[in-house]
């Protein structure tokens, strides 16, 4: 069975973009990088909500996207990638399925299938959604040393209350703070 995890970050008030839905404010260093790009190796499947996929295809497969970071650009373009939208009919990044309906009904299906992790990256309401369905395995938060004051809420699609059991904490130099935790939805 495929475990799925997710990971996404956030200011330290809670907001993982600015009132303007800016992302600029991201503290990323080479220690992040490090990160990342590990994370991307442990990955075998890609999942993104429909407006998060079109940020990412509209940027990792430009040659702009290759000039400043070659290692994570061959990586995000080469993953099997799933974007879960109602609305979405067809997808041109290279590697990538639609999969029409909902992502909480689909998921254990595909995680049933062999393979490695899947990976959702950002994607905040398909992040809550499927905390809060149960079907998340890890919930992997990266807590940027950053006040915004307003912006978009990390969570605020759930519905109901989801309890987390702390699995790990990791400190980075330049700040950054990874939480991860495993999601229990109320029963």
């Amino acid at each position: 069975m495929r475990t799925m995890a997710a990971f996404i970050f956030t200011s330290l008030d809670g907001f993982y973009e600015g009132p303007n839905g800016e992302l600029d404010w991201s503290n990323v260093d080479a220690e992040f990088n490090e990160f990342a790009l590990r994370q991307l190796d442990e990955a075998g499947t890609l999942c993104f909500g429909r407006a998060t996929y079109e940020h990412m295809a509209a940027y990792w497969p430009t040659e702009q996207a290759m000039a400043n970071d070659p290692a994570m650009t061959s990586r995000m373009n080469d993953k099997e990638k799933l974007v879960f939208s109602t609305t979405l009919t067809d997808a041109n990044w290279s590697g990538t399925t639609v999969m029409r309906g909902q992502a909480t009904e689909q998921v254990p299906t595909i995680q049933a299938a062999p393979g490695k992790e899947l990976l959702v990256i950002g994607s905040a309401h398909l992040t809550a959604n499927l905390a809060q369905a149960g079907v998340l395995d890890e919930l992997r938060i990266m807590i940027f040393p950053i006040l915004l004051g307003q912006g978009r809420s990390l969570f605020e699609d759930l519905q109901d209350r989801v309890s987390l059991t702390l699995l790990r904490v990791r400190q980075f130099d330049s700040g950054n703070i990874l939480l991860t935790y495993r999601p229990s939805p109320p029963s």
